[in-house]
């Protein structure tokens, strides 16, 4: 069987039919939708999850100064302002690194789902080169 034979055996014809569509579309049947897909929508997402918790926890940050406000005054005296002042700057150290961590992962899942669907596109255009959807890879034009 020569090598073109084969080909055809694997891939089908040259004008795109037989299993070159089934290969290239990752499954046709048994309730694939026909198409090898990596959607960025789920790095997107994540990204901007990222970005709102990263705001949730800067204004959050930014009200418990204004929340304590007037304690130290109101409780002269008391061991519990001093203790009360300690879990203070836990939580806004906490929230302080919970927002920088949020910042730098939000722009890394960004550029995970650009990378991703620059990936995604040259796969599909892989595919299209292999089945004779306007390609020239593998003798044909």
């Amino acid at each position: 069987m020569s090598y073109t034979e084969r080909w055809q055996q694997l891939f089908g014809p040259a004008d795109g039919g037989g299993a070159a569509r089934g290969l290239a579309s990752a499954g046709t049947g048994g309730g694939a939708s026909g198409r090898l897909r990596h959607s960025g929508g789920p790095w997107t997402s994540a990204s901007g999850a990222a970005g709102d918790l990263r705001t949730s926890a800067e204004t959050s940050r930014s009200a418990l100064g204004p929340g304590h406000e007037g304690i130290e005054a109101g409780g002269a005296g008391l061991t519990s302002v001093a203790v009360l002042r300690s879990v203070r700057t836990s939580w806004e150290e906490r929230l302080r690194a919970l927002r920088d961590e949020c910042e730098q992962l939000e722009g890394t899942l960004l550029t995970v789902a650009k990378e991703m669907g620059e990936t995604e596109t040259a796969v599909e255009r892989s595919f299209k080169d292999v089945d004779g959807g306007g390609g020239t890879t593998g003798g044909r034009r």
